[in-house]
């Protein structure tokens, strides 16, 4: 029979004692959880079409754009003996400032008199030029005079060698006369012997002819030996000339010596001269390095080791100061697989030691704390750590930079690369391939032109 008493109803059942129920409770479950895990795909799948910006993290620190913006060590350009410090560590220093006070060790600028010693032999030497000059002058007048003379003297022979070749044609005319008349009175005196011998002459006729026989050839024979004499006069002359041009040629070249060996004198004077101006040069110029200045306004930092009395050696250093004004940037090194990327950045975020930050490298526009910059140079050669140097300078369009940042705070940068989905950058990162491994065929014709206008890209 039914058991269907009021006192035994279905409200006393227990759901938990009957399978059924339990499987209605499961089926639920299983429905929430597959509508979890669904939205959770299906999240995850829109996720990995988010936007991403590429990056490049790099580690370094502050430094200054500008070389002479840098911290500066102070040197001494001689060796001396440190008599007095006119600063301390921290002090600011205008430009020209006294850093110290050097007094001279070396035994050879001892001397207190030494400008003045130097500048006394400058004098002389000078002088000493000056003498070199009058006998340069001297000799040379000399040597003119000497020409003057030579040519007078040849002149004056050859006059005479015209002279005697004009004699030795008279003589020659007058031999040829009284040979002449010799013949004259041979044919007479044949003609007187002719008529003596008939009787038509006198002896004292035929002596006479005789006579002038005798007188023709004596006369003859004086106009040979005065013939000879003039020839003998004539070939004496030209003796005469050679030896007058040689005469005046060993003259002339002795005085030519001496003007010579004069400026070569002179020449060693001028370059003594010279050298002893340098050496005054010199010494007035070590005077003033007794006092080691500052070479431009700022603070003096970095230890100060040296003591009163000390030496203190030339290239020494003996303090650094830090200018007062100077353009600050960041000094980063890059991985040289990473440097041909920079033709890409678009920007560079930066988190510096000691100012929190929220950096999320991927969304650097939801990143807090942290500041902007730019690229200013990189290096075209690598560095000793085995990567490249890069400079990034402010970019104050959006955050300016700290005013209590010094130099050689650590920095972390991160250069902003190309905008492209999660999924892309994922499967990159995945495949170890570069940021831009696919790109569109026009952008990439475009950069090329761009490259062939322009070979050498100067980032600023």
């Amino acid at each position: 029979m039914l058991n269907i008493s009021p006192g035994n109803g279905i409200k006393t059942l227990n759901p938990r004692d009957y399978k059924s129920f339990g499987m209605l409770r499961k089926s639920g479950f299983k429905r929430l959880s597959v509508l979890l895990i669904s939205g959770l795909l299906l999240g995850i799948f829109l996720f990995l079409f988010l936007p991403w910006t590429q990056n490049i993290e790099a580690k370094g620190y502050v430094t200054t754009l500008s070389p002479e913006d840098r911290p500066q060590a102070i040197q001494s350009i001689i060796t001396g003996r440190l008599e007095e410090w006119y600063v301390r560590e921290g002090d600011f220093v205008q430009a020209g400032d006294t850093i110290i006070r050097l007094s001279e060790v070396k035994n050879e600028y001892l001397d207190p008199d030494l400008v003045e010693r130097t500048s006394e032999q400058v004098d002389a030497k000078s002088q000493s030029v000056e003498a070199y000059d009058g006998k340069v002058k001297a000799l040379e007048s000399q040597y003119r005079a000497l020409e003057e003379s030579m040519k007078l003297k040849l002149a004056q022979t050859r006059n005479k060698i015209i002279q005697a070749r004009n004699k030795i044609s008279i003589d020659s005319t007058n031999l040829a006369a009284l040979e002449a008349n010799f013949k004259i009175a041979e044919n007479q005196l044949e003609r007187t012997q002719i008529l003596y011998d008939k009787g038509l002459k006198t002896q004292t006729e035929l002596q006479d002819k005789e006579l002038k026989i005798q007188e023709s050839s004596a006369k003859i024979v004086s106009q040979q030996n005065k013939l000879l004499n003039q020839r003998n006069e004539l070939t004496n002359l030209f003796i005469e000339l050679n030896s007058i041009e040689r005469d005046y040629s060993n003259k002339l070249s002795k005085s030519l010596s001496d003007k010579q060996s004069a400026l070569t004198a002179r020449f060693e004077s001028v370059g003594s001269v010279a050298k002893l101006r340098n050496q005054l040069s010199n010494y007035n110029l070590r005077q003033g390095m007794y006092a080691v200045v500052a070479p431009q306004s700022g603070y003096v930092n970095g230890a100060i080791k040296k003591s009163i009395g000390e030496i203190i050696k030339e290239g020494t250093d003996i303090v650094i100061i830090m200018p007062e004004k100077y353009n600050l940037a960041i000094e980063a090194y890059l991985r040289p697989q990473d440097v041909p990327l920079m033709n890409t950045v678009s920007g560079v975020r930066l988190r510096f030691d000691g100012w929190p930050a929220i950096v999320i490298s991927g969304w650097p526009e939801a990143s807090t704390g942290v500041f902007d910059g730019k690229i200013a140079a990189v290096d075209r050669i690598i560095s000793d750590k085995g990567k490249y140097r890069i400079l990034i300078s402010p970019d104050d369009a959006e955050r300016v930079w700290p005013e209590e940042l010094r130099i050689g705070t650590g920095v972390n940068a991160f250069i902003l690369l190309q905008d492209v989905p999660i999924w892309y950058e994922l499967w990159r990162q995945l495949n170890g391939f570069p940021t831009d491994y696919y790109t569109d065929k026009d952008k990439d014709e475009k950069e090329k032109e761009v490259k062939r206008k322009a070979p050498i890209k100067s980032v600023k």
